[in-house]
């Protein structure tokens, strides 16, 4: 892999949407378009139409800029799908635009280069303030990430048996999100893959170093390129893969304590309910430990600041907004929710199989993803809390009360923010992070 490799990322998915053409772009068929089009599903076509002309485009037409610093808007993006802050945005891009038709909607794609799409990642996941080392560990993450993502696409694609992420009985439901439900492009623009909102959050000139810095350099273990993983704050414990996706080791994302000195006072076995509880309602030390400003604001955005306490947080419900919350999020009719009981844990405490018990059904739930998804309007924290269950004149609440943000596997933002403030390099950093994988520049 000598040359750039080129990505396509879905950004919007709507019946109808406008774009602006900033400069000349051009069709297969050789049509120059620029200025501002609605983009229209209509009896199962693509229609564009600019109020003086309309006409039909091929399904998957492409459209190219005439120059390499051609851009483009898309219009009413959404944001943070299904997140406390989802808001629409206007977004702007470089690189080509692809229509496609999926679901009874056009999905808007954007084909660039890895290392530019990598610019926007880094500016849009981190805070302009980052510290060089936090924004170079980072890039080389997000490229390694993604440069896996297509490998594994690849594989997936000659796979005779269909990939399945869904196992269900008459007593249990475990489903893992990974990014196999993009058939169509490489990854996403959303959370669920990694945050890309493309050239509208300008990118600082230490943005363009650490990608500069870093170009082409990936993780890889075994000669292979490393899926990294990467999350907000881990809660004190990295997790292993495995716990939260597929039954598959890596070698490089297994469970240690986010610090360089293990913390005293607790076990570390936090697949054990006791160990487990005493980890989530303490507070050991830990990298992402912190309540910095300076540092929190490196990691998090303006939006992400809206949330205060990550490292150990709390929720309460009463009883019935837990049964109508659990009945609305799942889709399952539970009843009244009786009980909230853990059935099995991640090595960082993390549940990954929950037991619902309502007086009409009672189902156990995972992994951590699911579990997170079912029990808040956009998605819990993380999944590293214990239930504490109270009475009071007859009204039971349930309080949930958890440990860090994410599905805590691979490199801890907030504990990387730390590293990067307390003088670690990048190289120390994503060593701590991905045990015994190595850096190997691939083009």
């Amino acid at each position: 892999m000598n040359h750039i490799p080129v990505i396509n990322v879905g950004i919007l998915f709507k019946p109808r949407f406008e774009f602006t053409l900033h400069s000349p772009f051009v069709t297969k068929e050789g049509k120059i378009l620029s200025d501002k089009w609605v983009a229209e599903l209509k009896d199962g076509s693509i229609v564009l139409s600019n109020g003086s002309q309309t006409f039909q485009l091929t399904n998957g037409a492409t459209l190219k800029p005439q120059n390499e610093e051609g851009t483009f808007t898309l219009h009413k993006v959404t944001i943070g799908i299904n997140f406390h802050w989802e808001r629409d945005e206007d977004q702007m891009f470089k690189g080509s635009l692809k229509l496609l038709i999926e679901d009874d909607k056009i999905t808007a794609i954007n084909i660039l280069s890895v290392e530019d799409y990598l610019m926007s990642v880094i500016s849009s996941e981190m805070s302009a303030t980052s510290s060089l080392q936090l924004l170079k560990a980072h890039a080389v993450i997000s490229r390694s990430w993604l440069l896996a993502q297509i490998e594994k696409n690849k594989a997936l694609a000659q796979e005779t048996e269909k990939y399945s992420s869904v196992y269900q009985s008459e007593t249990e439901l475990i489903r893992w999100y990974d990014r196999e439900d993009h058939a169509n492009f490489d990854v996403c623009a959303d959370d669920h893959c990694q945050r890309y909102q493309g050239i509208t959050r300008a990118n600082t000139p230490m943005v363009v170093q650490a990608v500069k810095e870093t170009w082409g350099e990936v993780l890889t273990y075994n000669n292979a390129i490393c899926d990294a993983r990467f999350s907000k704050c881990c809660g004190g414990m990295v997790e292993v893969f495995e716990k939260v996706w597929e039954p598959v080791n890596h070698p490089y994302l297994q469970k240690f304590v986010d610090n360089d000195t293990i913390p005293t006072g607790f076990s570390l076995d936090l697949d054990n309910e006791p160990s487990a509880e005493k980890w989530i309602l303490g507070e050991p030390d830990a990298f992402c430990n912190t309540n910095d400003k300076e540092v929190l604001s490196q990691v998090l955005n303006d939006y992400d600041q809206e949330t205060n306490d990550f490292y150990r947080w709390q929720v309460t419900y009463s009883q019935q907004d837990l049964s109508s919350l659990i009945a609305r999020r799942t889709g399952m009719d539970f009843g009244l929710i009786l009980d909230l009981i853990p059935v099995e844990r991640g090595d960082s405490g993390r549940l990954i199989k929950l037991k619902i018990v309502g007086d009409k059904k009672t189902l156990i739930i995972g992994k951590e993803l699911e579990i997170r998804k079912a029990l808040s309007e956009s998605h819990l924290y993380s999944s590293a809390f214990v239930v504490e269950k109270e009475e009071k004149e007859q009204q039971m609440k349930f309080t949930l009360k958890g440990a860090g943000w994410g599905h805590g596997v691979g490199l801890c933002q907030i504990g990387a923010a730390v590293m990067g403030a307390k003088g670690y390099d990048y190289n120390a950093i994503l060593m701590h992070y991905f045990r015994g994988a190595g850096l190997e520049k691939r083009y």
